[in-house]
Parts: structure tokens; C-alpha cells; sequence
């Protein structure tokens, strides 16, 4: 049962924390970013399912263009279990047992007990978000179920600038038990780590500091951003989302999995991800991203950004 703590969350609906510009609307089922009377992006904290099936939470969607627009999607008919803009792993062990699968959501959950709004340091909006990954695998002498990981996962919403808005997004996990390891698929493709799952128009292309990238079956070592642009809604209006890793990512620069339909974009923790990795139950382990939400950023504007990002700005 999912536990409501905190001066600032209790996830009240209608509760909102107000700004200038940015503000936030905290809902019984989520929290909403706004810019003035436009959504920015939807945080997931309440369970959600396609008909009782693919029970989801602690993810983003949806995620908006700067127009307002829907850019993510949520149970696509291709693969139901992804989720607007999500962080799962097909492998999770506790020594030599296998306890679920987060990427595919079977056997595994995750409570979202606490959200917070953070004070920021000028006009940005943040809240950090306490979430438990739980398993019906892994159970105490009562029969019920253990704390697997201790997530705290920061969401941070900057205000449009000219022609992109910037989201970061950190994500902090603490193993609960010693010996505890994930890992993406156990294949030669080994996906698994910070996924968008983004809208993508016939006419989607793929963009690295290295160049023009074309999608392929296996990961691709691009360098440390991709740029999905195009007529994302089928429109004559050329939009995009850039994908940032922050230098201090573990195996930085991670390898890429992209796809130019019906799937996400994945910038792959850990790799190889068959081999999978440890995560320490003393301490966390921390992935950082940037979202770039723009309407024709040039290349040599996102490397710019993803200097200043290498910065801590």
C-alpha cells in the first residue's frame, strides 16, 4: 500500500506550488509541471494498468513539446510495457536468484512513497521522489514482500529558453540487500537503463556529436548525446527531443539502442548489459540525464549544452 509522507507531497489533489513561470500541480495520482497554463510533463506515482495487466508507476508521461503537444507514449500496441519516458532492467538478482523483470514489468512493482518539491536556486521547479522496487519473489518469514532497491529519483524543470525547454533527471539507486545485481537483456543487444519512449514521424532522424546516426539492430557508440528530430506529429513543424549523459554516468560515454519505429531510445546502463552489474547497498548508485524538448536545435547548440551540463549548469 502506497504511504503518503511529507509536509510538502500527501499528493493532494489540486495542491499546487506556484511560481512566476513554472509551477507544480501535485494530483492523487501524480504531479503535473506547468509553464504559465502549459503542461510540461506528467510524473507517474500512482499505479497504473491496461486492464489490470502491465502495472506501472515512477515514470513521465506525458512529456509535451513546447506547443503543447504529447510527445511520449504509454502502452503502445507494439510493446504495452513501455512507458512515456521510464528507467528498467530486464535482470535483477540477489545473489543467484533471479527476482523479476522491471523492463517487462513481471513479478516486480514499485511504490512511490514520497514526493517532494525542492527549493531551487533561481526560476527552476524540481521535486525528488522516494520510490521502493518490490518483487512478489522476495519475501520475508511473514510473506511479505522486501524492499529490493531505495530509489530517489530528482526531476528538474528549467524555463523555455528561446527554443527548448531543459529537463534533468537523476536517479539514485540503493540496493536493500548485499549481493544484488541488474542487467539488461541477455542478448547481444543488452538494453536496459533510461528509455524514452518518443512519437516518431516517418521522416525521424537520429543525431550524434559523431554525425547523422541510422538506427541498427545492436548498440552504437555515437558519443554522449542523440538528437531524435523530424515532424514528430506528422506536421510540417520540425520538433525534437535530445537525450544528454552526464559525464559522471557510470561507463560514460554509454552505447546507444535506437530505433526509427515502434520502440524507445535507450541510452544503455550497464554495458554489455547481459553481463549485467552490481548495484552497492552502501553506495548508490547514480544515473544522470538531460532532456532537451526544442524546436531545431542545431548540433553545435546541444554539444554547448551538453558542455555546460558537463559543468554542473
Amino acid at each position: 500500500m502506497r504511504k503518503f509522507i511529507g509536509i510538502f507531497l500527501l499528493l493532494l489533489s489540486g495542491f499546487s506550488v506556484f511560481s512566476q513561470g513554472l509551477n507544480l500541480e501535485f494530483h492523487d495520482d501524480g504531479v503535473l509541471f506547468k509553464e504559465g497554463e502549459d503542461s510540461v510533463l506528467f510524473y507517474q506515482t500512482a499505479v497504473k494498468s491496461l486492464n489490470g495487466k502491465y502495472e506501472r508507476a515512477n515514470y513521465i508521461h506525458p512529456l509535451y513539446s513546447l506547443d503543447g503537444q504529447i510527445l511520449t507514449e504509454d502502452f503502445p500496441e507494439d510493446h504495452p510495457h513501455h512507458r512515456g519516458i521510464f528507467w528498467a532492467w530486464h535482470q535483477f538478482y540477489i545473489g543467484d536468484k533471479r527476482i523479476g523483470d522491471g523492463w517487462e514489468i513481471k513479478d516486480f512493482k514499485w511504490e512511490v512513497n514520497q514526493v517532494e518539491a525542492l527549493k531551487n536556486n533561481g526560476n527552476a521547479k524540481s521535486i525528488v521522489a522516494n520510490v521502493i522496487w518490490k518483487s512478489p519473489l522476495w519475501l520475508d518469514d511473514h510473506g511479505n514482500e522486501k524492499p529490493l532497491v531505495a530509489e530517489n529519483t530528482t526531476i528538474t524543470v528549467y524555463p523555455t529558453n528561446k527554443n527548448y525547454r531543459q529537463v534533468d533527471i537523476e536517479i539514485s539507486l540503493l540496493a536493500m540487500e548485499p549481493n544484488t545485481r541488474i542487467g539488461g537483456s541477455e542478448d547481444e543487444k543488452g538494453y536496459g537503463g533510461f528509455s524514452p519512449r518518443i512519437k516518431l514521424a516517418e521522416n525521424a532522424t537520429f543525431t550524434a556529436p559523431t554525425g547523422k546516426v541510422t538506427p541498427q539492430r545492436l548498440p552504437i557508440k555515437a558519443g554522449n548525446w542523440m538528437d531524435i528530430s523530424g515532424s514528430l506529429r506528422n506536421s510540417s513543424a520540425v520538433e525534437g527531443v535530445a537525450i544528454l549523459s552526464n559525464p559522471k554516468n557510470p561507463g560514460y560515454p554509454n552505447p546507444w539502442i535506437l530505433r526509427s519505429k515502434e520502440s524507445m531510445q535507450n541510452a544503455v546502463f550497464p554495458y554489455p548489459g547481459e553481463k549485467g552489474t552490481t548495484l552497492s547497498h552502501i553506495e548508490p548508485t547514480i544515473l544522470r540525464y538531460r532532456l532537451l524538448i526544442h524546436n531545431g536545435l542545431t548540433p553545435s547548440e546541444i554539444s554547448k549544452i551538453h558542455a555546460r551540463y558537463a559543468k554542473g549548469k
